[in-house]
């Protein structure tokens, strides 16, 4: 009966082991691993839609939403572009995937493509 105990005890902990990792692998924020990037799932994009470009001035107007790297609530303004080249990939009315981040006082999309 001594060693009744001591098994019960540990099958219980074996049975619920599983269980566990399970939880833990929910509860990880997978997007914040050493800034590692799973396909399929764009660290830091924002949804948004072209309003205007401006090559000349490398800017783009967007209606965004929020943009949660910067903790910016969605709105229409604009960006300044880091490379002009940006600008060919979208036109007005498409619907975009952007990131966007603060660089020398200002906020500049840095990647953007059409939204699927």
């Amino acid at each position: 009966m001594k060693t009744f105990k001591p098994l019960l005890v540990a099958l219980a902990f074996a049975a619920s082991a599983p269980f566990a990792i399970s939880a833990h692998a929910q509860a990880m924020d997978h997007s914040k691993m050493g800034g590692m990037k799973m396909e399929g799932t764009p660290a830091s994009m924002t949804e948004g839609e072209v309003r205007r470009i401006d090559k000349e001035a490398k800017k783009i107007t967007l209606k965004h939403g929020d943009i949660k790297n910067l903790d910016m609530p969605g709105m229409t303004m604009v960006f300044q572009v880091k490379d002009a080249a940006l600008l060919d990939k979208v036109k007005a009315g498409d619907k975009v995937m952007f990131s966007a981040e603060k660089a020398d006082g200002a906020i500049v999309v840095t990647a953007i493509e059409a939204a699927k």
